[in-house]
């Protein structure tokens, strides 16, 4: 059984800057451990469209961001194996929302895997970022 556990989730003023966090245990479990990508979507205010904001492939360490991507959010291994973090700088009211850990296997990363969240299987229980003005 694949587990995300997340954290680092808050609130902060514009201009400011949050970590997201996201362990997985179970991974190591599976048959095709090797070739896991694991990322994060969020979901903004009064949007349901889940939108992808970063990947990491744990099997290379090759990271993939949306064509939209400013450079202000930048994801990395944090210690483990099946452990990223997703730095998140100059943020801005706009980046208010939930933010999703989200896991899967079946080769490398690919930046198409930002448009579908339905590609990844493994979804870790949510944290709200909020940016006040």
């Amino acid at each position: 059984q694949v587990q995300l556990t997340e954290s680092g989730g808050g609130t902060v003023q514009a201009g400011g800057s949050l970590r997201l966090s996201c362990s997985a245990s179970g991974i190591s479990d599976l048959s095709d451990h090797d070739h896991f990508c694991v990322g994060w979507f969020r979901q903004r205010q009064n949007n349901k469209k889940r939108e992808g904001v970063a990947l990491f492939d744990t099997g290379d360490g090759d990271t993939r961001y949306p064509s939209s991507a400013d450079g202000r959010f930048t994801i990395s291994r944090d210690g483990a194996k099946f452990a990223i973090s997703l730095q998140m700088d100059n943020l801005t009211p706009e980046d208010t929302g939930t933010y999703y850990c989200v896991a899967d296997s079946g080769g490398h990363c690919h930046g198409w895997q930002l448009l579908d969240p339905s590609h990844f299987r493994f979804w870790g229980q949510g944290s709200p970022v909020t940016v006040s003005s």
